[in-house]
Parts: structure tokens; C-alpha cells; sequence
């Protein structure tokens, strides 16, 4: 994440550097040791289908720390027509920048839900990409040497100031069958977006848009003899916020 600091108007004066004559005591701290606190929902919205189809999602994440060495809590899942949590993955990662545009992240995973959990150590990379496309790929290792993979992208359209067209996709792989959890091996499912959203202020926007989820393989086979679709596509509106 970039962060910008912008001093407002008529404060530069207020805030101007001190006389370099004057020496800092020995040990001060130096402004990039401040802790800063951040969180919020990226999706926090209805999915609707019809019936059994009708779902809630949720979206986020929370950071506090340096610009150097941050924690992050990060969680999302969704809960059915029939109050079943299903996709419910918390995550807690230590993330320190090795770039101006990306950090190295590293930590735990554990899937919590209304089937069987699953504990995974993580491992992965987030940032911008050329042309400010959000992106992560975070690598899982499991008990038993399972092993699990999950691609993320998503791109911030201004159409006008308070106008925002988002565009967005999850991909999951995963190294063998978990029947228990209706997951196969191979590319498992995955989530697309696009959402529209009007930013009341930043840090409240509600919106609207499309959800495509789509299971493959072994996984389709699974959610199909299980009853379910292996293919949806579902009309949402929610909001996104922050603090």
C-alpha cells in the first residue's frame, strides 16, 4: 500500500524545518518509526441469486505498524440463504516492503467455516503493478504437504472524481483433493468482479455491480455431486469503508 501525506494549506509555514545548527539528542526517533493504524472493507455486500443462492460477503483487512514492519489481519467469507459460512479464510502476516511498490508478507492462514478448518504457513508478495493494478500471489503449505496457491488482481477505474469502476479477480489452486472442504486438486475456482462504486467520501462508498464464481475440475465434480452449481453469476450491492 502507498500512502501520500499531503500537508494542507497554510501549514508548511507552521511545520518548517528546524535550524540545522540545532542538533537532534542523540536517539531521537526519527519520524518512520511512528506507528500507524489502518482497516476496512473492500466488500461488505449482498449477493443476490435467488433462494438458497442469496449470499452475504465480506472483505478485509487491518494493518498497524511502521512504514517498515506492519502486522496485517486480513479475512473474508461468505454466508448463504441457509446461514452456512463457506471460502471463510483469516490470515495474520508480518509485511515489510523489499521495493517502493511491493511488500514480502509471511505468516498463517486458517481456514474458518462451517466445513472442517484447515491451517496453512503462508508466504507471498503484494503491491502495485504497472499501470496501479493491485495485485497479490501467496503461496500455502499445509499439514501433510498439502500445498495451496491464490492469485489476486484488481484495477481502480476513476470515471470521475467520486465515480470508480473496479474491476477484480481471485484464483485459487490447490495440490490434491480435500473432498471434506469440496476441493480437488488443480486450479480450483474462481472469483470475478466488477463493481461500481460512488465514493460519498473516501472512506465510504457504496455500490453495485456483477459477481462471476466459477469452479473447475475436481472441484466442479466435488460441488456438482454435492448438490451445488459449479457456476454462478449474481447481481451485488454493498459498500466499501475504511477508518
Amino acid at each position: 500500500m502507498v500512502l501520500l501525506r499531503l500537508c494542507p494549506a497554510g501549514q508548511a509555514s507552521a511545520q518548517a524545518a528546524p535550524d540545522a545548527s540545532v542538533a537532534a539528542p542523540f536517539g531521537s526517533p526519527v519520524g518512520d518509526e511512528r506507528i500507524y493504524v489502518h482497516g476496512g472493507f473492500d466488500q461488505l455486500e449482498g449477493r443476490f441469486g435467488g433462494g438458497i443462492d442469496n449470499g452475504f460477503r465480506w472483505e478485509g483487512e487491518a494493518w498497524a505498524g511502521t512504514d517498515e514492519n506492519r502486522l496485517w489481519l486480513k479475512s473474508e467469507g461468505e454466508v448463504d440463504g441457509l446461514g452456512r459460512v463457506s471460502d471463510g479464510q483469516q490470515e495474520l502476516f508480518y509485511d515489510r516492503p523489499i521495493s517502493t511498490y511491493f511488500d514480502l508478507q509471511g505468516g498463517a492462514r486458517y481456514d474458518l467455516d462451517s466445513a472442517p478448518g484447515r491451517a496453512w504457513a503462508a508466504f507471498g508478495i503484494e503491491g502495485l503493478a504497472p499501470y496501479f493494478i493491485k495485485v497479490s500471489a501467496t503461496g500455502y503449505l499445509g499439514g501433510g504437504g498439502r500445498l495451496a496457491a491464490k492469485l489476486m488482481a484488481s484495477y481502480d477505474q476513476l470515471l470521475t472524481n467520486r465515480l470508480v469502476l473496479e474491476p477484480e479477480a481471485e484464483l485459487n489452486l490447490y495440490s490434491r483433493d480435500d473432498p471434506r472442504r469440496d476441493i480437488g486438486y488443480g486450479v480450483s475456482d474462481l472469483d470475478a468482479g466488477l463493481r461500481l462504486r460512488y465514493e460519498i467520501t473516501r472512506k465510504f462508498a457504496p455500490y453495485i455491480g456483477l459477481t462471476w464464481e466459477q469452479k473447475f475440475g475436481r472441484t466442479a465434480d466435488l460441488v456438482r455431486a454435492a448438490g451445488q452449481r459449479s457456476s454462478d453469476v449474481r447481481l451485488t450491492g454493498g459498500v466499501r469503508t475504511w477508518f
